[in-house]
């Protein structure tokens, strides 16, 4: 297993517990020369790529009529631009018969207010999956989609509103599920195993919408 990310102290803990053999590479997926070093890594010390899960990802909440060319750019280029190149810059380091696995949100499906930018460009992961599903079938490579609802993660803490406006939102989204509850990393975890395992092998281009029912019910 090889992991990156930004935060030396999160990638440390990470790899403590994934285990000897782990490989941990900081970097930014917007940096080109951070997505060179890593897979110049992964291929020195683990060889090809099985299954690539394309995580990286960030919120900044704004009314529409609040977004800068700053705040746009930074969202466009973490969320999509980052989730493009990591991709782009893996295929000569993928098997034949690798499994893609990108992250996107329900806010691609859904309005919610003060995220503009954030629901587009996972609209644009979204999309990116079915037109990669089409153009690397000829090598056998799945690609599919994870659309995750509100699960409990640091992130609301570091989304750009006030506390209160966040226990606000968190107490909307507990009223709305039928599980009346937030969701755990781990409930993703293991639709991202499911995705990257034989037991899926007919699944491409497919999104997987994990929210408790927020988009359908």
């Amino acid at each position: 297993v090889a992991i990156m990310g930004r935060n030396k102290k999160t990638l440390d803990e990470a790899k403590s517990k994934l285990g000897n053999g782990a490989v941990a590479h900081q970097g930014d997926v917007t940096k080109f020369d951070d997505l060179d070093a890593l897979y110049a890594k992964v291929d020195d010390k683990l060889g090809k790529i099985d299954v690539l899960v394309v995580n990286a990802g960030g919120l900044t909440a704004a009314p529409f009529d609040q977004v800068d060319e700053a705040i746009f750019d930074s969202m466009s280029d973490l969320n999509f631009k980052g989730a493009f190149f990591t991709i782009q810059k893996a295929l000569p380091f993928l098997n034949d018969g690798a499994s893609i696995i990108l992250i996107a949100s329900i806010a691609q499906s859904l309005g919610f207010p003060g995220m503009s930018v954030y629901g587009a460009t996972k609209a644009a992961v979204r999309s990116l999956s079915r037109t990669l599903s089409a153009e690397l079938a000829d090598r056998g490579i799945r690609v599919n989609t994870i659309s995750p609802g509100p699960v409990e993660t640091p992130i609301y803490g570091r989304i750009g509103v006030p506390e209160s406006q966040i226990d606000g939102m968190k107490d909307q989204f507990r009223e709305k599920p039928l599980l009346k509850r937030f969701g755990e990393a781990s409930e993703i975890g293991t639709v991202a195993v499911f995705l990257a395992s034989s037991d899926s092998s007919f699944i491409v281009g497919e999104e997987i919408i994990v929210d408790g029912g927020i988009v359908n019910i």
